[in-house]
């Protein structure tokens, strides 16, 4: 069944980096500046708009004879109202039921017998759906994809399964899982808007007591063309593609416009702190979280790269302090979380057993310290540059990775060219920048911080496990 991007797919993001020690790090660093050309990939763009309001993207590529489809509906968890959440996630599975000319579960038979891959995924500001196929079967993902926006099998059957589909994931993959909860714990405790401070995939009663009208009306306001975008990346051409699509697409209606959540997020004036048990974790874990803002703020990416100064990969300055020389930390990690409003910039460490908690809180503050009160190194700044356009370029590979993307900064931002400001963006972070943004974001009183503690087994129990 279709996969959601998680957390805990974000925070093995931020384990990745550099394994290089600071002083090796350091003359890789000098050495690639010194040969480097500042050179940034641009995507070929072109955008259409069908007359029922579906806004098209399309970026042609003929390196392979593939192509990927991405559509995106402007909905997430952002958009439900207390007491009916987990809505979008239930129709990410909903999706793949059937619509009027395709039966329950042939849309994953279709792909996969014509060698293709598919999937979709849910978060706060998006769901999306895509397909990955040999260029000839353009037609096939244009089909399959128009097919359930114009006509889902939204039925008692269905909403029952999905249902019970979703709440047993969220048995395996929050509450039985070390962790699970901590993500949770981190935006009910750093948020104050209901649209961030929820998970996405809702409670289980209030998906026990969804109505079967309350699910036609979801998927009638969310899932109208006038509120999607489809972006096709691949080996076509332009003027082929465009038609197509509107052979398949331009018939569905669309509907009014959507009502918009007020994504806005009061100041925070205190630091916020919360503990949670664990059944399930080993060792105990600290999260120190701090509000930063959206993506396309001036601000981001300054915030991005000290974050992963501070937390990304073995030479970082966390993983130095923490792990290599005090020993304190079995692990640590940092970055910054972007999204359509209040993001989130994280630190969290695994703390090794028997320390003290708040001694390892104290030494991730020094450190932040250190970020506010001294510029940051030239290697450092350089190090974390070339990391970002190397897993930026390994991004732009991947036909489905572009299409990803393009969808969701036009339905984010109304600007699919977002997409080719990445690294422009990332050169202009100055080291005064970065200096700035942490004595701005990086203080107490925007601070939350969530210390998940393993429950304490008692005799009976862990002879219970052997």
């Amino acid at each position: 069944m279709a996969k959601r991007i998680r957390s805990l797919a974000w925070i093995c993001g931020l384990a990745a980096g550099l394994s290089a020690s600071p002083a090796m790090g350091q003359k890789m660093a000098t050495d690639t500046a010194k040969t480097a050309t500042k050179s940034s990939v641009q995507i070929p763009i072109q955008q259409f708009k069908l007359k029922n309001g579906l806004r098209v993207v399309l970026s042609e590529d003929h390196s392979a004879p593939t192509y990927s489809i991405c559509v995106t509906y402007d909905v997430g968890s952002r958009d439900e109202k207390e007491g009916h959440t987990g809505f979008a996630h239930l129709f990410e599975h909903m999706m793949f039921q059937g619509s009027a000319n395709v039966g329950k579960g042939e849309h994953f038979i279709l792909i996969e017998n014509n060698g293709g891959e598919m999937n979709g995924t849910t978060n706060s500001d998006r769901t999306n759906y895509f397909e990955s196929l040999a260029a000839n079967q353009l037609d096939l993902g244009l089909f399959l994809e128009s097919d359930r926006m114009k006509s889902l099998a939204v039925n008692q059957a269905n909403l029952d399964n999905q249902r019970k589909t979703v709440q047993e994931e969220r048995r395996r993959s929050y509450d039985n899982q070390p962790y699970g909860k901590t993500s949770e714990a981190v935006s009910e405790t750093a948020y104050d808007n209901f649209g961030y401070k929820h998970s996405t995939i809702g409670s289980m009663a209030d998906l026990d007591k969804a109505s079967l009208d309350e699910v036609k009306n979801f998927f009638r306001i969310y899932y109208a063309p006038n509120n999607a975008v489809l972006a096709l990346v691949g080996d076509f051409k332009t003027d082929e593609a465009l038609a197509r699509i509107k052979k398949y697409f331009e018939d569905i209606p669309s509907q009014p416009e959507p009502p918009r959540p007020d994504m806005s997020e009061p100041a925070q004036t205190s630091e916020r702190r919360k503990s949670i048990d664990d059944n399930f974790a080993q060792v105990p874990r600290i999260d120190i979280v701090y509000k930063i803002p959206t993506y396309t703020s001036p601000d981001y990416m300054a915030v991005n790269v000290l974050m992963n100064i501070l937390g990304s990969g073995q030479s970082s300055r966390l993983f130095q302090d923490l792990v290599k020389d005090k020993q304190i930390a079995v692990n640590v990690f940092a970055g910054a979380q972007g999204a359509r409003a209040t993001g989130l910039a994280r630190i969290i460490a695994l703390v090794k057993p028997g320390t003290n908690l708040e001694e390892v809180e104290k030494a991730a503050y020094a450190q932040v310290a250190k970020a506010q009160d001294e510029p940051v190194s030239d290697w450092e700044l350089e190090k974390v540059r070339m990391k970002y356009r190397h897993d930026h370029a390994a991004q732009l590979a991947s036909t489905l990775s572009r299409a990803v993307q393009l969808a969701y900064y036009t339905v984010a931002w109304n600007d699919p060219n977002v997409i080719n400001t990445e690294e422009v963006r990332l050169e202009a972070v100055t080291k005064a920048d970065i200096q700035r943004v942490a004595k701005k974001y990086l203080v107490a009183a925007n601070r939350s911080v969530i210390a998940t503690i393993p429950k304490a087994k008692t005799a009976a129990g862990a002879a219970g496990e052997n």
